[in-house]
C-alpha cells in the first residue's frame, strides 16, 4: 500500500507546508508579489519563465479574492466599446482568442444572444454617454447602436478568429430559437464570446506552470505581508503565526481592490482605487436552463446595467450588480440584489418561474477599478495601470535604508490576464535591467498542453486511459483537469490498484484518491479551499454537512489534522458557507453546531 504521508514535515503536511519552510529560507529575491488573485499569479509564471529570482504570496487561497467572484467569462468587452475604450476592447478580443487556443481545456467558445427591444433607442444617448461618461437617465441601446458594436467587435475579431460572426434575428426568428423570450422582442443579435467554467482551476494551473519553471520561482498561500522594513517584506504565516522577511529589488502589489491598504502597510499612501461590488447567484432550475438553450443572454436591464444568464456546469449564473462598496467589509450579495436579479430573469423569460429555494450558490466581489468619483459605476474603466513609487530611502544615524521600487496594478480583468501579466514583467524586467526570454503568447496553459481538441484526438486519449480507470472516468477527468488528468490517473493507480478511488459517498462524481491528490499537490489548507476552489462542489450546491465530513476524513488524512480539527474545519465551513455564500444546510447545521458546542 502506497503512503499517503510521504510529504511530511514538521510545518505540517502537504505541499503548502513545503512551500512555507522553502519561503523562510529565502533572504533575498529580485521580486516579491503581493497577492495571489488572477493578475498576481499570471504575473508570477511571466516572471518565472523570465528565469527571474520571484517570489508570491497571498495572505488567503489563491484566487480566493476579487478573482473568485467573476462572472466566469472571457469576453472581448464589447460594451467597453461606448466608453470609447478601444485598445482594451481589441486587446480583450485577441486575448479571447488566445486563450480559446492555450486553455482549451477550461476555456471554451459561448454563444452569446443580446435580446433587443426597440430600433433606434439610445442613439442620441450614445454620444452623449460615449463623450462624458456621465450617463443620464439609463436609455436603452437599440437594435442600430448594438449593430453598430458588433460590426466594430467583429473587426477587431478577424485575424486569428476562432470565433463565427454575428448574426441578427427578427422577432420570428429569435422566438423560434427560443421560445420562452419575452415576446416583446424586436430582435436578435446572436456573436460569440468564450466562458472559463472553473476560473480557479485555471489560475491554480497558471501557478503550477510558474514554480514548475524552477527552484528560482517560490509561491504560498496564506503567507500575509505585514509591510516593510530594513530586511525586506515583512510576512507573517497565518497558519502557524512565524513572522520573516525577503528582500526585495522590486515589490508588485497586486492585492486587487486593497491595493491602498496594502501600500498603507508599506508605509506609503495611495488613493488608486475605487472598486464596486459586484453579485451573482447560481440556480438549479432545470426550466430556466432549459430556456437559455445552451447560450449566455447578455443584455441591458431596466436600470441600464449590463446583466447576463447562462448556463453553466448544469446550473444557471444570473448577475451581475454595481454598487459602491468597502474592502473593509466581506462582500455578501443581498436579498435586495436576489430581488433585482428575479426580476430581470422575469423581463427576458416573463413565463419560467425562479424562487429563491432555488439558489443554490450565491456570491460578491469587489471588482479592482479605480477611484472614479462622480463617474457612474458602469462607466468606470476596466482597462488597467501600473503606477510606479519607491519606499524607504531614509538618511539616519545607522546610515542610509535601501529603497524599494512598488509597483502597484490598478484594474485589471479575467480576460485580460496574460496580456497584463506581460506587461507588468516588461516594466518590472526594465527596472531590474532584465530582458524579456521567452513570450507566452502561444505558451498552452497547464492542463491545457497537448490538450486533444479535435473529436480524433479526444478518441484516442480517451482509449489510451480507458484500461486504468475505465472511459467515462477518463472522460469526467480529461474534462475537469485537461491533460494534468494523467497525474491524477496516475496518482490514483498507485492506491490499492485504482480501488481507493471509490466514488465519494455524498458526491460520487470524485473519488476518494482524487481527492488525496489535490490535498496533496494544490497547496490545500483549510477544507474551504476544497469545495470552493479546487472542485465545484459548493458553486453547484452538492454540499452538504456529510460530504464535509467525508472531505475532512480524507483531507485529514492527508494533512495530518487530529478529530478536533477535523470538526472545526467542518464546522467552520458549514457556518462561511452559509453567511458568506447563503448555501443552506439547515438541519444539518445546527446539529453539526450541537455536536462541536
Amino acid at each position: 500500500m502506497h503512503s499517503h504521508h510521504e510529504s511530511t514535515d514538521a510545518g505540517g503536511r502537504g505541499l503548502r507546508a513545503r512551500s512555507t519552510a522553502a519561503l523562510r529560507t529565502v533572504q533575498k529575491a529580485q521580486v516579491v508579489i503581493v497577492g495571489g488573485g488572477i493578475n498576481g499569479i499570471a504575473t508570477f509564471r511571466d516572471l518565472a519563465l523570465q528565469n527571474v529570482n520571484v517570489v508570491l504570496v497571498e495572505r488567503g487561497d489563491w484566487c480566493s479574492g476579487a478573482s473568485a467572484a467573476s462572472s466566469h467569462m472571457i469576453h472581448g468587452g464589447i460594451r467597453y466599446l461606448e466608453n470609447g475604450e478601444f485598445r482594451l476592447v481589441k486587446e480583450s478580443v485577441q486575448e479571447r482568442n488566445g486563450l480559446l487556443e492555450i486553455a482549451p481545456h477550461y476555456v471554451k467558445p459561448l454563444k452569446t444572444t443580446v435580446p433587443i427591444y426597440s430600433t433606434f433607442a439610445g442613439l442620441l444617448a450614445a454620444p452623449l454617454r460615449f463623450l462624458t461618461h456621465k450617463a443620464g437617465r439609463p436609455s436603452e441601446r437599440g437594435a442600430l447602436l448594438i449593430k453598430v458594436g458588433l460590426v466594430l467587435y467583429d473587426s477587431f475579431s478577424r485575424n486569428g478568429g476562432r470565433v463565427p460572426r454575428h448574426a441578427f434575428r427578427g422577432r420570428s426568428r429569435s422566438l423560434a430559437e427560443l421560445p420562452r423570450l419575452n415576446p416583446a422582442v424586436k430582435y436578435t443579435a446572436t456573436y460569440f464570446d468564450a466562458s472559463v467554467h472553473e476560473p480557479e482551476r485555471l489560475a491554480l494551473d497558471i501557478l503550477q506552470d510558474g514554480i514548475a519553471a524552477g527552484d528560482h520561482a517560490r509561491a504560498a498561500n496564506y503567507v500575509e505581508a505585514i509591510g516593510l522594513d530594513d530586511d525586506g517584506v515583512r510576512l507573517r504565516d497565518t497558519v502557524t503565526g512565524q513572522l520573516f522577511s525577503i528582500k526585495a529589488d522590486v515589490v508588485i502589489n497586486a492585492t486587487g481592490p486593497w491595493t491602498d491598504l496594502t501600500n498603507n502597510a508599506f508605509g506609503t499612501s495611495s488613493e488608486f482605487m475605487g472598486g464596486t461590488k459586484g453579485s451573482h447567484i447560481v440556480l438549479d432550475s432545470p426550466e430556466l436552463l432549459a430556456a437559455c438553450d445552451g447560450r449566455e443572454l447578455f443584455f441591458e436591464h431596466r436600470d441600464g446595467r449590463i446583466v447576463l444568464i447562462y448556463p453553466l456546469n448544469g446550473r444557471v449564473l444570473v448577475g451581475t450588480t454595481d454598487l459602491e462598496a468597502d474592502v473593509r467589509t466581506p462582500a455578501v450579495c443581498t436579498a435586495a440584489e436576489v430581488d433585482y436579479f428575479f426580476e430581470l430573469i422575469n423581463h427576458v423569460f416573463p413565463t419560467v418561474s425562479v424562487t429563491r429555494e432555488q439558489i443554490v450558490f450565491r456570491f460578491a466581489g469587489i471588482r479592482p477599478l479605480p477611484k472614479h468619483d462622480d463617474t457612474q459605476p458602469g462607466f468606470v474603466s476596466r482597462d488597467y495601470r501600473i503606477e510606479c513609487s519607491s519606499i524607504g530611502g531614509v538618511a539616519s544615524d545607522a546610515g542610509t535604508t535601501a529603497t524599494t521600487t512598488v509597483l502597484s496594478l490598478v484594474g485589471g480583468k479575467w480576460t485580460t490576464f496574460r496580456a497584463l501579466a506581460e506587461r507588468l514583467s516588461d516594466e518590472t524586467l526594465a527596472l531590474l535591467g532584465g530582458t524579456r526570454v521567452r513570450s507566452t503568447a502561444a505558451l498552452p496553459i497547464g492542463g491545457g498542453v497537448g490538450f486533444p481538441t479535435t473529436e480524433a484526438a479526444h478518441a484516442v486519449w480517451i482509449a489510451s486511459h480507458a484500461d486504468e480507470v475505465g472511459r467515462q472516468r477518463a472522460e469526467q477527468l480529461l474534462a475537469r483537469y485537461g491533460t494534468k488528468a494523467e497525474a491524477v490517473i496516475e496518482a490514483t493507480a498507485e492506491f490499492d490498484g485504482g480501488a481507493a478511488d471509490s466514488p465519494l459517498e455524498n458526491a460520487p462524481a470524485f473519488g476518494r484518491a482524487e481527492i488525496e491528490f489535490i490535498v496533496r499537490a494544490e497547496h490545500v489548507v483549510h477544507l474551504a479551499d476544497l469545495v470552493l476552489r479546487r472542485t465545484n462542489l459548493a458553486f453547484t450546491g452538492q454540499v452538504t454537512v456529510p460530504l464535509l465530513q467525508e472531505l475532512a476524513e480524507l483531507a485529514g488524512g492527508v494533512l495530518g489534522w487530529d478529530d478536533a480539527t477535523r470538526e472545526t474545519e467542518v464546522s467552520t465551513t458549514t457556518l462561511l458557507l452559509a453567511e458568506r455564500y447563503g448555501v443552506r444546510m439547515d438541519v444539518a447545521q445546527q446539529a453539526v453546531a450541537t455536536s462541536i458546542r
